[in-house]
């Protein structure tokens, strides 16, 4: 993969993320201007998610089999313009309809970065450039919340959702002009592992599930962080933008050096289970942090914790999908991700209406971050029984 190419690729990464969490940014602002309760704005965040996910086991067989840079392309176009059209949203099925809209866009874009990634970097490499995908999926989100909240205090929501579907568009120019012409599909006609080989491996469910426990805490935090610290430590929108940027500062460095640190042992003779490793510390100290965070009075301690949390998530995220993509091979790795990304993300699904019912009956996110913690300490257990497995940086396992 060219550079230029490789270099757009991470910026549209960051062009996702902040597109997806839009709407937790501006909740504070819109959901009592649109008179919304706590449960349909956990609808409406949740929304995203029920067509993203679904649509994942379809993205992974296209981008398989069909040129992936083009994909992704039209998956971008799509997903662009469902952002811009949420700001002339005039209720709440408006709202929900152009979060459909934006998860099916969005659909493609894990099992084409795994079908991409697999294809150009060897395993001794690959940590790092999943590392800087993962950047894009914090640093993203932290960007978002800080320029968010300043564009929202000063012109409102609304022109937020302008800015940001229109940013988006603009970088589709420059990508279609890079791309390659031609993307050749790595295996023959009948060579690559089907949905249903895939689907009977452990491994794989070991994975699914995985990713769906880590979900259900990281998509709470994506979607419901900027009302808690709006709502429950009584920060304005200028503070929130701040200290809902920092902790995901905090991930993209984390993810960033825990990449290139597996990828240079794994260099010189670490096993690819190295990266399991050290991805299950992540998910236990993020737990704990997140625990922690919510039990504490103190606001400078808290968003402490809170931040350490968020280095416990760079750790885990830097090495997840490089584990796939060495238990799936080249072959497979889109299809993999695809169904990986449909059970996974169901987290999403599920944790802002969770939430959203959880903070409505008790007035508090206490209890939603104790659930938080709890799906953070079963995905470690899970990605544990890993070991077992063994990778080999071959893909064999499929």
């Amino acid at each position: 993969m060219r550079r230029d190419v490789f270099a757009l690729l991470c910026v549209s990464v960051w062009i996702n993320y902040m597109d997806r969490g839009n709407l937790s940014v501006a909740a504070p602002a819109l959901q009592p201007e649109m008179a919304l309760s706590p449960t349909q704005m956990g609808v409406l965040l949740s929304g995203f998610f029920w067509t993203y996910s679904l649509l994942q086991p379809v993205a992974g067989w296209l981008v398989d089999r069909y040129n992936v840079y083009r994909l992704y392309a039209a998956g971008f176009a799509i997903w662009s313009l469902a952002v811009a059209a949420g700001g002339l949203a005039v209720g709440f099925h408006w709202l929900l309809m152009t979060r459909l809209l934006l998860g099916v866009g969005e659909s493609l874009a894990y099992p084409a970065y795994s079908r991409m990634l697999t294809a150009a970097f060897p395993e001794g490499r690959r940590g790092f450039a999943n590392a800087m995908i993962d950047v894009g999926t914090k640093a993203g989100p932290a960007l978002g919340t800080l320029l968010g909240g300043m564009v929202i205090q000063a012109h409102g929501w609304r022109a937020f959702f302008f800015w940001m579907g229109g940013l988006s568009l603009v970088w589709l120019l420059p990508w279609l002009r890079a791309i390659p012409r031609h993307f050749a599909v790595v295996h023959v006609a009948g060579s690559a592992p089907s949905s249903q080989a895939i689907l009977r491996r452990p491994a794989a469910w070991i994975t699914f599930l995985g990713l769906f426990c880590f979900n259900y805490a990281y998509y709470f935090l994506l979607t419901w962080l900027p009302s808690y610290l709006v709502s429950e430590r009584k920060f304005s929108l200028r503070a929130m933008a701040v200290y809902g940027a920092l902790p995901f500062c905090a991930t993209a460095l984390a993810s960033l050096l825990t990449g290139a640190w597996t990828d240079r042992r794994i260099r010189v003779g670490s096993g690819p289970e190295l990266r399991i490793r050290v991805a299950v510390t992540g998910l236990l100290a993020c737990a704990a942090m997140l625990l922690a965070c919510a039990t504490l009075q103190a606001a400078p301690a808290a968003m402490t914790c809170l931040v350490v949390g968020f280095v416990g998530i760079g750790l885990f995220t830097a090495n997840a999908w490089a584990i796939t993509q060495t238990m799936a091979g080249k072959e497979a790795a889109g299809t993999w991700t695809g169904w990986q990304n449909a059970i996974g993300n169901m987290g999403g699904v599920v944790a802002p209406i969770v939430t959203g019912w959880t903070v409505g009956a008790s007035g508090s996110f206490l209890t939603a971050f104790a659930v938080a913690s709890a799906m953070l300490v079963g995905s470690a257990l899970l990605y544990s029984l890993l070991l077992r497995s063994r990778p080999s940086p071959s893909g064999a396992q499929v």
